[in-house]
């Protein structure tokens, strides 16, 4: 009974129907939500905004979320045209579709920085935090359900809250939550984070039990996205991410425990970690944004002692195994605010390598991770740039061709640069591995082309490359022209390749 999960008793006279809370979010307010890949977001109170939608009233908000929610957040208020203005990262195909067709207004953000544009006031004024829970302690303090994200702030600074007591969540989660909030500039002081598994702060969110205005009852389930099978294209990659861990191992470079990892989310990313498994490497530890199916892998096969991220994001199987053995799974897992998870300065102190996935890659390095094309965004930069930027190692990952051979994700030139060749240390495909530090432009160029891009497109990139080298400026030559010319031949042929 939700009573039971309401320890501040005064509190119970705040519980109404998802209809009555739902009435508290007006036409041109700004909404901040819990939720992150897309777990823990609140289900029953967006339903009912997009019902009233629906029904004939006038009403469009801005969504500020930790990351991607599920259908009944992004799907329902975008088919109901409630959706007006989006940030920072989105997964569904509604709202997907809504923003390339310039019906919503959308910032793509990293992570780090949507927690501070909250506390700092660059949204402007939050109107109303709608946060799925599990309990409600005795101090009016929200005990989260299976995502942090940027819950914290969202409640500290909208003036009203909603919270969504949700009972298919497990009560087992109660304890695994570390929650621990910085200060603004100038008083900002050092994150006491020196291992993933630090603890600092409380499991509850603190809270003013007066800004609580409605809490609603639900059991709708997350809503979580399946993975696809760990193919030989994977398997590949991660078999090569293994070898050069060894390597690095073998020269001093990395412990023989590694250092923590740090994986973005899907399947390729999934199955990068799930390589650990058969692997050499014991003692493992993560400090990452998702805790996803392979990480339960190796908490089972005793291979990791501690997963830090901001939510636990499963497949559908996934789920299921999560929640039949809540209990044994946080006795190895931390959850974080996303300020916390994302943060600079944790990743660089613990000295995190970071693995995530590309769209495409140019030859000298340079990432394009969101948008198809230059145009047609996918779902956002997520927290890869913040891992990226500040790790001790930064690992991409893509296969070498997409579309049943007809693009090369390796090119010339990115159409959309979300991480620069700066911040880009190994390419990795099922072709092999390029190990981009110390190398110049040009040698990167060749390293890439040589162990990454597909044999189909090999020539034709070192055409390109040995035809720009001939032009004036050596140091990273260009044909402007040309290099974009494999985006616009695949635009009006439908394949890179040339005829």
């Amino acid at each position: 009974m939700i009573k039971n999960k309401i320890r501040r008793k005064e509190l119970c006279n705040k519980i109404m129907s998802p209809r009555e809370a739902s009435m508290f979010v007006k036409d041109g307010m700004t909404v901040a939500t819990s939720g992150f890949t897309p777990s823990g977001y609140p289900k029953a109170v967006p339903l009912e905004i997009a019902k009233r939608a629906d029904e004939g009233e006038e009403i469009g908000i801005t969504l500020i979320t930790g990351a991607s929610v599920g259908d009944e957040l992004d799907g329902a208020l975008t088919r109901s045209g409630v959706l007006k203005r989006r940030f920072p990262y989105q997964t569904n195909k509604y709202s997907r579709n809504g923003i390339n067709d310039g019906e919503i207004a959308y910032q793509d953000m990293h992570l780090s920085h949507v927690p501070q544009f909250i506390s700092y006031g660059f949204f402007g004024k939050i109107d109303v935090a709608i946060v799925e829970a599990i309990a409600i302690t005795e101090n009016g303090g929200i005990v989260p359900s299976t995502s942090v994200g940027i819950s914290p702030q969202a409640i500290r600074y909208a003036d009203k809250v909603i919270v969504e007591i949700n009972t298919s969540q497990s009560m087992d989660l109660e304890g695994v939550h570390d929650i621990y909030m910085t200060e603004n500039p100038p008083n900002r002081k050092v994150i006491p984070i020196t291992s993933p598994g630090d603890r600092i702060g409380t499991t509850y969110i603190e809270c003013d039990p007066n800004k609580i205005v409605a809490i609603v009852e639900t059991d709708i389930t997350d809503k979580v996205r399946p993975l696809g099978p760990i193919d030989g294209n994977s398997k590949l990659i991660s078999q090569y991410i293994m070898e050069f861990f060894q390597w690095e191992v073998k020269n001093g470079r990395l412990p023989k425990n590694l250092l923590p990892l740090q994986s973005g989310v899907g399947s390729v990313a999934n199955a990068v970690l799930g390589g650990l498994v058969d692997s050499n490497f014991n003692d493992l530890t993560c400090y990452t944004e998702v805790i996803q199916d392979s990480m339960f892998d190796l908490i089972d096969a005793g291979k990791v002692k501690v997963a830090s991220g901001t939510s636990f994001t499963p497949s559908e199987e996934g789920l299921k195994r999560l929640n039949d053995n809540m209990g044994h799974y946080a006795k190895h897992c931390v959850l974080r605010p996303m300020e916390i998870s994302n943060h600079p300065e944790v990743a660089r102190r613990l000295g995190v390598i970071a693995m995530n996935t590309a769209i495409e890659v140019d030859i000298f390095g340079h990432v394009n991770s969101t948008n198809i094309m230059g145009s047609r965004l996918m779902n956002g930069i997520g927290g890869s740039g913040d891992f990226t930027r500040n790790g001790y190692l930064s690992i991409f990952t893509t296969v070498s061709s997409a579309k049943d051979g007809d693009i090369s994700s390796i090119v010339p030139m990115v159409s959309h640069v979300d991480h620069t060749e700066h911040d880009i240390e190994v390419i990795v495909t099922e072709r092999g591995l390029a190990d981009l530090r110390g190398l110049s432009p040009k040698e990167r160029a060749r390293a890439i082309i040589d162990k990454c891009a597909h044999p189909d497109y090999k020539p034709m990139l070192l055409e390109y490359f040995q035809a720009a080298e001939k032009g004036r400026y050596k140091h990273q030559p260009h044909m402007i022209k040309e290099a974009l010319s494999w985006h616009d031949r695949f635009l009006e042929t439908g394949s890179m390749k040339l005829k």
